[in-house]
């Protein structure tokens, strides 16, 4: 059963906002979350699992957060590589206008928080980092997949954290199956019930 926070809902209003402080980047900062989005109180396990695997995001290019939520993921790339274009793609409004609020708040002209119809379909990604929405269910992830791993650069990865107990193992089949050729499919670590995927398009 699809859960609310992966879809849409209406931007938080002011009594709904809640302050949180969080490290991203290595830093010690304050964002503004809700209810509503997934994961409003912390940056979730998954993410932090994520964090600990991926290496340094390029410095430059146009850089992918699948399924933002508030933007922990978006926000980090945005600290981490100034100089690139962050996008954070969501189907949830709250979860965009709680970026925009951040990235506001941390100084982050780079990021920029869009439904995904709204990236130009001429934009190709230096790399991906996602904690996809996997209870959306499978045909749902298997489409969204479909729709934004080919648009990576050649040479460049997705990163994806799925936990073990929700199906890693046979995502990671699928996208091999279904990607085969001209591809690289691995796993770059396991750690906490989760997995950590990686995506590569070669060269």
């Amino acid at each position: 059963m699809p859960q609310e926070h992966y879809f849409s809902s209406k931007p938080a209003d002011g009594a709904t906002l809640r302050t949180i402080p969080v490290r991203l980047a290595g830093r010690a900062v304050e964002v503004q979350t809700a209810g509503g989005v997934f994961s409003p109180d912390h940056v979730d396990l998954g993410t932090r699992v994520l964090f600990e695997e991926v290496p340094e995001p390029p410095s430059v290019g146009h850089l992918l957060d699948l399924g933002a939520g508030w933007g922990p993921v978006a926000l980090t790339l945005g600290l981490e590589a100034p100089d690139a274009t962050v996008w954070a793609v969501d189907v949830n409004e709250r979860a965009l206008d709680l970026v925009r609020r951040n990235a506001r708040r941390l100084g982050l002209p780079n990021v920029n928080a869009a439904l995904p119809d709204d990236v130009p379909e001429d934009v190709r990604f230096a790399t991906i980092w996602s904690n996809p929405p996997i209870r959306i269910g499978k045909a749902e992830l298997h489409a969204l997949l479909r729709r934004w791993l080919p648009r990576l650069e050649v040479g460049a990865t997705a990163w994806l954290v799925v936990q073990r107990n929700l199906g890693a193992d046979s995502l990671h089949r699928w996208i091999t199956d279904e990607f085969g050729e001209g591809w690289t499919i691995g796993r770059a670590g396991s750690s906490k019930g989760f997995r950590v995927l990686t995506v590569t398009r070669d060269a």
